[in-house]
């Protein structure tokens, strides 16, 4: 099933339309994307897996992989470094995301499948789906939904799903 993101900042969830906040540069072709430019790519996404903080959350119900986050945890954004685009342990020498974080943005992420097989350098990292700021406040480059919406996805995807984000 593919979940579908429009540029005018809304999702369809099955049949249902949700709100959802975009990159603040906002949206830009799948192959322009740069690191760091505030965009949110277009394209199709797999859903690769769920990652949450099990000290605010049960494990959603869902029949993607998940694991729970740990204050060690950690995503490389530096297109220099051989882990561009991978996860990592922090601490981590170069440039990263720290997922364990006290805004409730990543206390639960959709790990989709952009720029990761193989990662090539400088295209773009770390674009999750993930909790919404204040009242859809732009992200960085990801796509954001209010927590209720994110659990509700999760509750209907399955390996296989995609997510494609259109202009």
């Amino acid at each position: 099933m593919d979940w579908m993101v429009s540029g005018s900042g809304s999702m369809e969830l099955a049949g249902k339309r949700v709100r959802a906040a975009l990159g603040r540069a906002g949206i830009c072709p799948q192959n322009s994307k740069q690191e760091g430019d505030g965009a949110t790519p277009t394209g199709r996404y797999a859903l690769r897996r769920i990652l949450y903080r099990a000290d605010r959350m049960t494990p959603p119900e869902s029949a993607l992989p998940s694991r729970p986050i740990r204050t060690d945890d950690g995503w490389c954004d530096d297109p220099l470094d051989a882990a561009y685009n991978r996860p990592v342990r922090l601490p981590y020498a170069a440039s990263h995301e720290t997922l364990f974080r006290e805004d409730g943005l990543y206390d639960l992420i959709l790990v989709l499948g952009h720029n990761d097989d193989p990662p090539v350098a400088g295209a773009g990292s770390a674009i999750f789906l993930h909790c919404k700021r204040g009242d859809y406040e732009p992200t960085e480059g990801c796509v954001a939904l209010d927590p209720a919406d994110v659990k509700w996805l999760l509750s209907k995807a399955k390996p296989g799903d995609d997510l494609v984000i259109e202009a």
